[in-house]
Order: structure tokens, then sequence, then C-alpha cells
């Protein structure tokens, strides 16, 4: 990926997981109650606990619990979970608000009105943060959003309207209206504010305010993504929060709006032993396993071994993110058209030895099966990440312009140094190592045509590996396979995770060929982005020692070694027709996200500023006394 990617994978950071509903509202009660001991002045504490919990906690309770029904029921998306937790953020609001407004009464020498107004502005706050919340995450319209924003409000303005005994100023209502609705008696001295009619005429108002600040903020931000890429902001961030935080889908139809038609080769390189059985099939599709996490294509690797006879090989291929699937839906074509390339093979039970060639910066290890050859690319330990589609496209046909006929072309990206950098070593179109790759290609396709071939032996060996996605090691762990001919064995080391640390692959290469029974060696990775759900680097080797990866790595070589036994190899390719991000949207994406955020923050602090002086002004036009 490019530094602007990096940029853009790396927001992740600012999204946190939704607690489960009853822990957020557990939360919500516990603080209200520790306020109403903090602010209540009764001879219990209890009591004041139970008054916290009764005044200030009720409204977070019932917006808690009908924030999400009355949501779904507008065709919203918000869950209990996330409206459990938007509930506690706005109690918390509402606390610090009326805190600060109380300490600074005190020394300014304000009087009760000045606190009753730092609530109501509170509570035309957290209406707005409910509706850009709602908005963004539920994705709802603003005048659908407005009706579940405005529940945690209207339910403190209700309790405010009882319990200051507003009713009497309309002097209207028998016993039992009184009753219900004026209960003054009740209440704490702290919350016996005077409170007129006009007062929720103007809570009304400022609430007027704030939700129209809310929906010009999000109209000016959504402005450059409806003009350039045709979606809006609102769809990529409730489905950035929702894949992040909860692990959703919604992130997919997102891409599907800006996604692209693409025709994508599909090459098979499948082992067989002479019986039939399959023994170990790669299968490189020439996409990108992105973007992150399940999204898309992001688990690629996993899903192509399960739908696989033999022990799985999926590699990197020459693409970067422009070829992203856009939903997990474009998996099962890749596999579909893996199947039909894998049911035309035919085999042959004779290959060359290894040849390892050096090109600039590109080290290229290839061997040829009858007409076919698998050639094995990286730049280490120069540090580089992907490879751009067009480059390894370009690079294939070279190496097919002599005698091959078909070449699976792996990227074994397996040096880099995570989002350091500006460029990050994309290797893009024009490039010196374009052309090194390239010309590399062409002289091992050369090499490998004019070699006697040898009958061929293979043996495989796999680990789960102790490691999870969080330490930079996928579900398909560590997989050895062995190719011996003509008295030459070569490991081929497939590690289930996004690139390496730098020199991870020299010392693996370096203790695997300094084995008496191997000669060549080689190390790739997946590249599967499901290690890459929260963080966008979690490269193998940052989190577990080198030592145990070299480790567990020559142990699984020395078992395939003992593996070893006859075999047919064929190579086969397909097209699969599938949609992906598209040439420069991903750059074009990121950028808008990248500079969404600091735009976004400044708009905001004006957005604010602006609403904070219209309320002040809307205080002083109706002849607010604070002293």
């Amino acid at each position: 990926m490019t530094a602007t990617q990096g940029n853009l994978a790396s927001m992740s950071r600012y999204i946190i997981w939704t607690p489960q509903w009853y822990a957020s509202l557990t939360l919500a009660i516990l603080l209200a109650a520790l306020t109403g001991i903090a602010s209540f002045d009764s001879a219990y504490p209890l009591d004041d606990a139970w008054r916290g919990v009764f005044f200030i906690g009720l409204p977070t309770v019932v917006a808690s619990f009908l924030t999400a029904t009355v949501d779904r029921a507008l065709g919203g998306r918000m869950n209990a979970d996330r409206a459990s937790l938007l509930a506690l953020v706005c109690e918390l609001v509402v606390i610090v608000v009326l805190t600060v407004a109380t300490v600074l009464s005190i020394p300014l020498g304000f009087s009760q009105q000045f606190v009753l107004d730092a609530l109501l502005v509170a509570l035309a706050a957290i209406f707005a943060l409910r509706l850009f919340v709602i908005m963004t995450v539920s994705k709802q319209s603003f005048l659908r959003a407005v009706i579940p924003a405005s529940i945690q409000t209207a339910a403190a303005a209700v309790m405010l309207f009882i319990y200051s005994g507003t009713l009497y100023f309309f002097q209207a209502g028998g016993p039992l209206l009184k009753a219900l609705f004026a209960r003054p008696e009740k209440a704490p001295a702290e919350l016996q504010f005077s409170v007129f009619p006009f007062d929720f005429v103007l809570l009304g108002t400022i609430c007027l305010f704030h939700g129209a600040a809310v929906w010009g903020f999000l109209k000016v931000i959504d402005r450059p993504w409806r003009s350039s890429l045709g979606v809006s902001v609102v769809d990529f961030v409730g489905g950035f929060i929702g894949h992040v935080a909860e692990d959703s889908q919604e992130l997919e139809s997102f891409f599907e709006e800006i996604g692209e038609d693409a025709m994508v080769p599909v090459t098979v390189l499948s082992f067989r032993r002479p019986e039939g059985e399959e023994k170990a099939r790669f299968v490189l599709p020439m996409i990108h396993p992105g973007p992150m996490g399940n999204i898309g294509g992001g688990n690629l690797p996993m899903r192509v071994a399960e739908g696989t006879e033999g022990l799985a090989f999926p590699p990197h291929a020459t693409a970067g993110h422009d070829f992203n699937l856009v939903t997990e839906r474009e998996v099962d074509t890749i596999c579909e058209t893996a199947n039909r390339a894998y049911q035309r093979i035919e085999y042959t039970d004779t290959a060359t030895r290894a040849v390892r060639l050096t090109a600039g910066d590109a080290t290229l290890t290839g061997h040829a099966f009858g007409e076919d050859a698998l050639v094995v690319n990286t730049f280490s330990p120069n540090c580089a990440d992907d490879i751009e589609y067009a480059v390894g496209l370009s690079a294939i046909l070279e190496a097919r312009a002599g005698a091959l006929e078909d070449v699976l072309l792996v990227d074994a990206h397996n040096c880099n140094n995570g989002l350091e950098g500006q460029d990050l070593g994309h290797v893009v179109s024009g490039s010196e190592r374009s052309f090194d790759l390239i010309d590399g290609a062409g002289r091992l396709g050369d090499r490998l045509a004019a070699l006697e071939q040898h009958p061929l032996r293979l043996g495989v060996a796999w680990d789960e590996t102790p490691w999870e996605p969080a330490d930079g090691i996928g579900p398909l762990g560590i997989r050895v396979a062995a190719l011996e001919t003509g008295g030459h064995t070569t490991a081929h080391v497939l590690v289930d995770g996004n690139n390496m640390e730098p020199g991870l692959r020299e010392q693996i290469v370096d203790t695997v060929e300094a084995l008496e029974t191997v000669d060549t060696a080689e190390v790739m990775t997946s590249d599967t982005h499901i290690v890459n759900t929260v963080e966008a680097e979690n490269q193998v080797g940052e989190e577990i020692p080198d030592a145990e990866i070299v480790e567990l790595t020559c142990s699984l070589v020395e078992e395939a070694i003992g593996d070893l036994e006859p075999v047919e190899a064929g190579m086969e390719s397909d097209k699969a027709e599938v949609t992906v991000f598209g040439n420069d949207r991903t750059e074009t994406l990121a950028s808008h996200a990248n500079a969404m955020v600091p735009m976004a923050t400044a708009l905001a602090a004006a957005f604010i500023g602006v609403v904070l002086s219209v309320t002040v002004l809307l205080f002083v036009l109706t002849s607010r006394s604070f002293i």
C-alpha cells in the first residue's frame, strides 16, 4: 500500500469496540448513583445514590432501551449495544456540564438560573451528538434520525417539567394530573429550578439550531465525496465503524458502489500422487487479499484453502489495493474459477532444479514443470510492498516469451518496514524495480525452458502455530512444500501473514539452507488481511520473536523432507470476472478519508463556536439573568 492508504488503515485506532448493552447501562447507573452521592445532601448516602439514579440515570435508561427500538422501526441499524453506549456518553456530557456550571457559579456569583441555562445547553448538546451518531452509524435521513435522537433529551425535559412544578404555571388540571405531572416537593433542593414554560420553548429552539448545525456539518464534509466518488461519507464512516467495532459487513455495500469490473487471471499449480490423489495445490488469483479483516478478499487465503483437496498454498499475487475485492461474495467467483482451471490440468512427472537469479533489487527463484513454471520474486533485503497488477502481468508475459506456456508468478511479500516513509516500497509501472522484475522474469524463463528435467518428488508439512491474528499470523499458520528433483531440494515456506519485518526472511533462508537436506529456500507470505482488522501494520515478526519463527519453520522443513514422495505436477489458468476497487479508487478514497479528519475537526470547532454564540445570543435576547 502507499503511505496515503496506510494512513487510512491506521484510522482504525480511533475506533473502539462497543461493549455489551448491559455493561454500558450498569456503568451509567453506577455513575448516576455516585453523582447523586457527591451532589445531594440528605442524611443518608443510599438515599442520595437513589436520587442520583432516578433524576440523572432515568433518562439514560429510557434512551438505552428505546433508541434502538425506535430507530429500527424507522428503518435504521442502531442496535442495543450502540444505543446504550451512546446514552452513557450523553449522561457523562450532562454531568460534566452541570458540574462545571455549578463550580463556576460559586466564585462568579451566578444565580441558580445560570445552572438551569447550562442544563438546557447540555440537553441540546446531547441531542446534537445523538443526531450525528444516528445519522452516521445508523445511516438514517435527517428527519427520521431526529426522532430517536431526541429520546434522551425529551426524557430529561419531561423529568424537569414534572419535578420543577412547571404545570402550576398553566393553572390547569385536577388533583390527579397535578399529582402525576407536578411534583416539585419530591425533588432535591439542588434540582429545584424555577422553570417557566418558556424555558421549554427555548430548549426546543436551541435544539433546532443544534440539529441544523449537525445537518450542515454533514452536508459540507459530504460534498467532496459526492462530487469525486459519487458516494456518501456517512456510508463510509458507518460501515468502517461497524466493521472494526462489531465485525459487520456493512462496509461492503459502500465498496460495491465505487467498484469496477475487472478480469483477473487465476492460476493453479497442482501436485498429485501417481494414483491420482492430490497432495498439494498452489492457487494464485491476481487480486489483492484486502482491504482488511473479513471485508472483501481480506480472508481470501483461508477461503482458498477450504476449497482444495490437497494442502493449499495461497501465496500473494502481483496486485495492489486497487484489486481488492469489494465483497466477500466475489471470493466465491475466484474459487469457482480456480476449480475450473484445476479440472483442466494436464500433469507431468518431471521438473527442473530450482534456478535463482538476481536482477537489480529483484531476486527470482523458479522451477519448470513441463512447459509451465513456478516463479517466486522477492526484493528482500530491501523493503517493498505490493507489486502493481500491470507490472506483474508484464513480468509473466516476459517469462512466457520463450518456450514456457504458463507462469505462476508469486510476490514473496517478505520484507517491509511498516508504514515508514512515503511510498512504502510500492512497485509501480515505470519504476526501476518494475524493470528489474520484468527483466529478471524474462531471463529466468529462458533458463528454465532450456534446463533438463528430472523425476519430481514432493513433501509437505503444516502447523497452525500457537499464534493468533493479533500476533500477525493467520489461521493457515506456516506451510512448507519441499520439491526434490535431480538431487536438488528446494523448500518453499508460506507464512499466513501480511509481509515480514526486515531481516527475518534472511534469517529463515540462511537457517534452512544450512540444513544438509536443503539446497535452496524461499519464504513467502499470503498477505492475508485478517491480521489487519485493528492495526494497519502487524507484520510477521513484529510481535513474535524471530527465533521462535525460525525454529518452527526449520522443524516443518525437516518434516516436509521426511514426507518426500514421487508426484506429478500440472498448471492451468483461467480468468475470473469480479468487481474490484478499481484504478486509483483506493488512492482517491484514502486521500478523501485522510483529508476528512483535519478538515472535519476544524469545521466541527467552527460549527460549535457558531452554535454556542447563537445560544448565548438567545439567552441575552430572552433577558436571562445569571446574577
